[in-house]
């Protein structure tokens, strides 16, 4: 069995070696994670707790390579590492790397896993994650690679914590199964949108509607997925009717980083995709708002103070979901008592 081959853990449930792309996920592994990402997070209520996790992977060391600007996303990974005991070191501009001095990119990340257990990567190139896990899957010394975004194309780890974060909020209402989620904004280029419809695809009866700028819609790859798993969605410019008939409502900025032509974005009207404190009023009574961040104007910071807003707590949550993805990547999740598995 290769390393990139699935091994098996509690109930048969597949242990990735590489976190890549969010299709690489199925309903029992996503159920699998948050049930141990709670059970994660009551470690954090105690020094004891705390003091066991640190203890977990203390002899494991960690590369965070963001070549993309981040901050949530490197914070979150970074403290998730602290959380675990992992040591971890970091490059942020490969401008300062040996890159500078014509060292591919294959070179350099061979390179640094001569020296770590787990790479965690970003960077505006599509698919060079996994590039480099095959790369590196092919040497005599093999390590995680996780996906923490490439380009447009894809965001999986963002994607699992949305899902997480999902579940929380609804698990009083009966799951996911069955909810209806409208995503807006850049919806093109939004490659937390492309991960996240991909994870939904899990859940019977979900309802996806995708409200944009029609510059902005939703690339053909994506739609031919939803119908070939048969997922109900469509497409509207409408986005208080989009927003009323919603469970979940996913905002996302304009990606103008990946404008062809400098500007280009600016040309499209985004107004009326906006959530304000008067679009509260037409929202579902228990429906939840969400955004993977930054953020710009798409939410106006009235609506933070609204209990709908769930987006700091997202945030949050990404942080525990991290942690609890690495204990399964680098095999301590059995060490980690679940309740009832």
């Amino acid at each position: 069995m290769s390393t990139s081959d699935s091994k098996l853990m509690r109930g048969d449930i597949p242990r990735p070696f590489h976190v890549l792309k969010a299709r690489q996920f199925d309903r029992p592994f996503l159920d699998y994670l948050c049930l141990l990402t709670d059970t994660i997070r009551k470690f954090d209520k105690t020094t004891a707790g705390l003091k066991y996790l640190q203890s977990l992977l203390s002899h494991k060391r960690a590369m965070l390579y963001f070549t993309q600007p981040s901050t949530r996303t490197f914070l979150s990974f970074q403290s998730a590492c602290h959380i675990l005991g992992i040591k971890s070191s970091e490059i942020r501009d490969a401008s300062i790397s040996s890159e500078r001095k014509g060292e591919s990119i294959e070179d350099s990340l061979r390179t640094f896993s001569s020296y770590v257990d787990l790479i965690i990567m970003r960077s505006p190139v599509a698919g060079l994650c996994d590039h480099i896990a095959d790369l590196l899957d092919a040497t005599d010394r093999p390590v995680s690679i996780i996906n923490a975004g490439s380009g447009p194309d894809e965001h999986p780890t963002q994607a699992l914590l949305d899902i997480y974060t999902l579940n929380r909020s609804f698990i009083k209402s009966g799951g996911i199964e069955g909810k209806t989620i409208c995503m807006v904004g850049d919806l093109k280029r939004g490659r937390t949108v492309r991960s996240l419809s991909q994870l939904l695809i899990n859940y019977p009866g979900i309802k996806l509607i995708y409200s944009s700028p029609k510059e902005f819609n939703i690339e053909a790859d994506l739609k031919k997925m939803l119908i070939e798993h048969k997922i109900s969605f469509e497409e509207t410019d409408d986005f208080i009717d989009a927003i009323g008939s919603s469970d979940a409502v996913y905002m996302t900025r304009i990606q103008d980083e990946y404008d062809s032509v400098a500007g280009a974005s600016k040309a499209v009207d985004t107004s009326k995709f906006r959530m304000s404190g008067q679009h509260l009023k037409y929202l579902k009574p228990n429906a939840i708002i969400m955004h993977p961040m930054p953020r710009r104007e798409e939410i106006a910071p009235e609506v933070d103070h609204d209990p709908k807003a769930k987006y700091w707590r997202q945030e949050r949550n990404g942080m525990w979901t991290r942690t609890a993805l690495i204990t399964m990547l680098l095999g301590v999740d059995n060490h980690i008592a679940l309740p009832d598995f």
